[in-house]
């Protein structure tokens, strides 16, 4: 039985890979610090044989013991809230962890993806974006913290995989939504269905003309798994390309949730990227891949999620545990 170290194991898109690997057959361990990852994404396992879970950061010295055929680093705050409330917890998963994973995989001789994101490409002046753009990123705005984290874990990635030979896999996620997406991440979709759930008017922020592309989780997680197993070391888009404004999508929502509130606007928040349209031509010819869920059945799935969950679910603020200012 192969085995698979996931780090951010309890998160969103984490605990849908334990579901994945355990389905295909592997021995997964998880690995947390539950700092934005949640127990209950991937209790269900706790009883299988072929699952572990480490309480632990990976920033930190990590030791798994015994062999490990994959290692796949997708540890890190993800969502605007998250980072600017422990920004430095994020720049640290993204250096520190990301060279304890492979440090730990040079060891183990085991095959290492990293989950990078849309977010390299900053404020893109190219649309929609390739894997050959470099990006219109600001290292010191609020941003920065995420962007940059991830900017350098890519880099750290490619020096292992040239200088060591080590066997490295590179995925940059485009934004994504389904069941285990936190309600009270700041992220548009879990904030507008929020929103709608409470009553409230949805916010908008900008003149909502800024556009987004939303892939289901499903669709992400079958991209993943195909890259790993691919021989293909350097970065690759996987997203939906199908692109819809922000004032669209909150019109969406507001049809597919039945309120009667309305779209109200914000001022936009430093660096907000105007547009995010993945090209996936890469993604197609070595993966084979295209995302296959609609946004419509997508949603629905996703709404019936976000209503079955307790009533204090919707009224809880974010929250991170305490961590020391260091």
């Amino acid at each position: 039985m192969k085995r698979v170290l996931i780090t951010g194991g309890a998160g969103f898109l984490g605990s849908h890979l334990c579901d994945r690997f355990i389905k295909e057959g592997y021995h997964v361990i998880a690995m947390d610090n539950l700092i934005t990852g949640d127990i209950r994404n991937i209790e269900h396992l706790f009883h299988l044989p072929n699952f572990e879970f480490y309480h632990h950061d990976v920033s930190k010295f990590i030791h798994v013991p015994g062999e490990l055929d994959y290692i796949l680093h997708f540890a890190s705050p993800a969502s605007p809230i998250d980072y600017l409330k422990i920004p430095i917890q994020t720049l640290k998963v993204g250096s520190l962890g990301i060279h304890n994973c492979l440090g730990l995989a040079r060891v183990k001789n085991a095959r290492v993806l990293i989950a990078s994101t849309s977010e390299v490409y900053g404020d893109p002046a190219v649309h929609p974006q390739n894997e050959d753009y470099w990006g219109n990123v600001n290292p010191v705005g609020p941003r920065g913290v995420y962007d940059e984290a991830k900017r350098f874990q890519e880099a750290m990635t490619m020096a292992y995989h040239t200088f060591h030979g080590l066997e490295t896999r590179i995925v940059r996620i485009f934004n994504t939504y389904g069941p285990r997406m936190r309600l009270n991440d700041g992220r548009v979709l879990p904030a507008f269905i929020g929103q709608a759930l409470r009553g409230e008017d949805l916010t908008v922020f900008g003149d909502g003309s800024q556009t987004r592309s939303f892939c289901y989780v499903d669709d992400l997680i079958e991209g993943i798994y195909r890259l790993l197993l691919s021989d293909y070391p350097y970065p690759v888009n996987v997203g939906n390309p199908n692109e819809i404004t922000i004032r669209e999508f909150g019109e969406e929502i507001i049809k597919l949730t039945g309120t009667t509130q309305k779209l109200i606007v914000k001022p936009l928040p430093t660096d907000d990227p105007k547009q995010r349209r993945p090209d996936i031509t890469r993604a197609k010819e070595i993966l084979g891949w295209e995302p296959k869920v609609s946004r419509e059945e997508g949603l629905r799935i996703t709404y019936e999620y976000f209503k079955s969950l307790p009533e204090e679910e919707l009224f809880k603020a974010a929250h991170h545990r305490e961590f020391e200012k260091k």
